[in-house]
């Protein structure tokens, strides 16, 4: 029956409730009866529901509560946004990814975790979260970078990850308060079978998650076709934190030095 209820849309689902309330239909109904109350087009699913109420001794009333609750409960679902980096296409609807990022790490009051694998020109990429860091002190930032090691390159781990860590401190971060960075060890040994940190994420104050294939590059902001869903879900941002602060724990992912 949930089934049945379900497969019937919405706006079909708000008629049967109006015309069961209003007295128009009662369980068990009828094919006739329902396309006069409600309309046609989905006599079949309508009367399933009815006679499997009437089995079951639901009165209308009881029914109406019953599709005002599915209606609540549908309701509160998340919805992702589409989000696209490419050429504008005609009847499709997409928030742009370089609005997305900008509007997630510029508006956040509490926490920040981003993930990229990764970033040019490190003033703009991440201009927008260095201004808000230094408006808002008490935001949380989490960067998680990757640390490339170019193929043939025998320079120690360390030495690579000190490298890096110079570089990102001394050119490419462009606020006065740091965020904590971490990066993935496995990339930088050279005696391990790798494995680079590839994930491009953000979730701002544990409500919204965003997930892309888009990098933190002008490229991949502005140029390339990129794909991604944003959606504003407590439960899917708790678990993408946990699962970044268990890979912490683990030492899978590794604090980045200061400068």
């Amino acid at each position: 029956m949930i089934d049945a209820l379900l497969d019937i849309p919405s706006h079909v689902r708000a008629r049967l409730a109006s015309a069961l309330e209003s007295g128009l239909l009662a369980p068990p109904g009828s094919a006739m009866a329902v396309r006069a109350s409600v309309g046609a087009g989905h006599e079949d699913a309508i009367l399933e529901v009815l006679r499997e109420w009437e089995h079951l001794g639901v009165s209308a009333a009881a029914g109406v509560a019953w599709l005002r609750s599915l209606r609540l409960a549908a309701s509160r679902v998340a919805v992702p946004d589409f989000v696209w980096t490419g050429p504008q296409v005609t009847g499709l609807h997409a928030r742009d990814t370089r609005r997305v990022y900008e509007e997630l790490l510029g508006t956040a009051e509490r926490s920040i975790w981003a993930s990229t694998y990764v970033f040019s020109d490190g003033p703009r990429a991440f201009g927008t979260l260095a201004e808000r860091m230094d408006a808002v002190r008490e935001l949380d930032v989490t960067l998680l970078l990757n640390i490339e090691r170019r193929r043939g390159d025998t320079t120690a781990a360390d030495s690579l990850v000190r490298r890096f860590a110079d570089e990102f401190w001394g050119r490419e971060w462009p606020g006065t308060a740091r965020p904590k960075v971490y990066y993935a060890p496995r990339s930088v040994e050279t005696d391990s079978p790798g494995g680079v940190l590839h994930a491009k994420a953000v979730v701002a104050d544990e409500e919204s998650v965003f997930i892309t294939s888009a990098n933190l590059t002008e490229a991949a902001q502005d140029r390339n076709i990129e794909l991604g869903l944003v959606v504003r879900d407590r439960a899917l941002a708790a678990t993408t934190v946990t699962h970044f602060r268990t890979l912490i724990e683990k030492d899978l992912l590794r604090r980045l030095p200061d400068a």
